[in-house]
């Protein structure tokens, strides 16, 4: 349980963009403006301090009320009539909240319908009546090119003030991303944290018995939604890693049992192999830029983090101590790089300069440590320790200290970070079949959740916040 507090108010900004990637469009973001009524600026004018801590576990979530979207004319839509859409709208944005633990959210299904002209004109006595701290509405309307416009607002029930107003203008097919966008946009007005419902998560989907797993390259929604496979699973891939310009992925193929290193374009569909013809090689990462990548080689019985050109070209070698280095992370500014090495004896963890000078060792815990994952943010390394028969999900600064265990699973590992450095998802293992799924766990280490796939899942990768 987490607590909602007050203090200083913002005020989001609107503002206008429309932005092509890959193949889809995102959601043009435009105040709604005229619709129900032109109803000008929002009207908090910095009166409101409702906010929620994101800190404080202890006491009561938020109660937030987000009755179904009404539309003023049904209106027929390639993603279903209008009336529909609005409900369904509705629905991701009280899931996408209530997952985050920080709210008590009441939907469609509890709280009914409202009409249309209540979107800029809440009932405040009726919301005030169910002990709402704050209300979310919107609208759905059906543009005459085909588009829908969706329109977002949030007001303070205590103070009857609007917090928010966006609009988002999208095609049919990517309704959900204006979903996520308006669940963005009140996540961070009432907890001043930064937004990433509207992301994706690439991953391995598994199937079959334990000797002759079948894994694909997958890409989904953050929340499970939009679910496709990207390969057919005739060879063993590993460790994917969405592109920082989210137009490609990175990842291990084990094509004909020779490991080599791989770059699939989302947007052609086609793969082109980056490494190969090497005894081993393992553990790929991203550059910041996405102009390289680091990865592991083993050479003449060593095992060094080399890294290459995106482009392609000759690897360069960047550590040289004996012994086994693996597990490379850039930090956010690139200029810094995380990395598992047992160079001391046994497993943990090092921070070096992007050229590999300066190595240090960073972790000084029990137990042995892996798969570390620099926070976007860059005030936090994420990993895996291991020790007394169990891995968990821990964190802990840069320099190593402030170390944290956020979960206490028998098979926790893997993390990647949210686009906020917020939230960690990892993969655990189920003890006695070793199937792994998804989870995802926030800071607080208490708002543990399974993230919903069709098969099994291991190693995902939270990429960026949309466009």
């Amino acid at each position: 349980m987490k607590a909602f507090r007050f203090g200083a108010a913002f005020l989001m900004a609107v503002a206008s963009a429309g932005i092509a990637h890959a193949q889809e469009t995102a959601p043009q973001q435009t105040p709604p403006a005229g619709q129900p009524q032109d109803a000008g600026q929002p009207q908090d004018a910095g009166q409101s301090v409702l906010r929620v801590d994101v800190t404080n576990q202890a006491a009561q979530d938020m109660v937030l009320i987000i009755p179904a979207m009404p539309t003023a004319q049904v209106t027929a839509t390639a993603a279903g009539p209008t009336d529909e859409l609005g409900r369904r709208l509705a629905k991701v944005i009280v899931d996408d909240l209530g997952n985050t633990g920080l709210f008590k959210t009441l939907g469609p299904d509890a709280v009914g319908d409202i009409a249309y002209t209540e979107v800029t004109a809440p009932n405040y006595a009726n919301w005030s009546a169910r002990s709402a701290q704050a209300l979310v509405q919107g609208y759905v309307r059906a543009n005459g090119n085909g588009s829908i416009t969706v329109g977002c607002y949030l007001y303070d029930v205590a103070l009857q003030s609007e917090l928010i107003r966006q609009g988002f203008v999208v095609s049919p097919g990517d309704w959900r991303r204006a979903a996520h966008k308006c669940a963005d946009a009140i996540y961070t007005r009432l907890t001043g944290e930064g937004p990433y419902f509207d992301s994706q998560v690439v991953y391995i989907a598994e199937q079959g018995p334990k000797n002759r797993r079948r894994k694909q390259l997958a890409i989904m929604d953050q929340d499970g939604a939009n679910h496709r496979f990207l390969t057919n699973g005739q060879s063993i891939v590993l460790t994917p890693r969405l592109s920082p310009r989210q137009n490609a992925i990175l990842y291990m193929s084990y094509e004909k049992n020779r490991p080599s290193i791989h770059i699939y374009d989302l947007a052609s569909r086609s793969d082109r192999t980056l490494v190969s013809n090497v005894s081993l090689n393992f553990a790929p990462h991203w550059s910041p830029d996405a102009r390289w990548v680091i990865f592991s080689m083993a050479q003449a019985g060593n095992t060094d983090i080399y890294r290459v050109a995106s482009s392609g070209g000759d690897p360069q070698r960047l550590t040289t101590s004996p012994g086994i280095d693996t597990g490379g992370s850039y930090s956010p500014d690139g200029s810094k790089i995380v990395f598992e090495s047992d160079r001391g004896g046994s497993q943990q963890l090092y921070v070096m300069d992007a050229n590999g000078g300066n190595q240090r060792r960073i972790s000084f815990g029990g137990g042995r440590y892996a798969t570390p994952v620099w926070s976007p943010r860059g005030d936090l390394i994420a990993f895996t320790r291991i020790g007394g028969g169990a891995f968990r999900i821990g964190v802990m600064n840069p320099s190593g200290g402030g170390e944290r265990l956020l979960t206490n699973s028998w098979g926790d590992e893997g993390p990647s970070w949210s686009p906020n450095g917020r939230v960690l998802m990892f993969f655990r293992a189920a003890q006695g079949s070793g199937r792994p799924d998804l989870w995802s766990v926030d800071l607080t280490g208490v708002n543990a959740r399974k993230v919903p796939t069709p098969l099994d899942g291991s190693d995902p990768n939270w990429g960026p916040l949309r466009p």
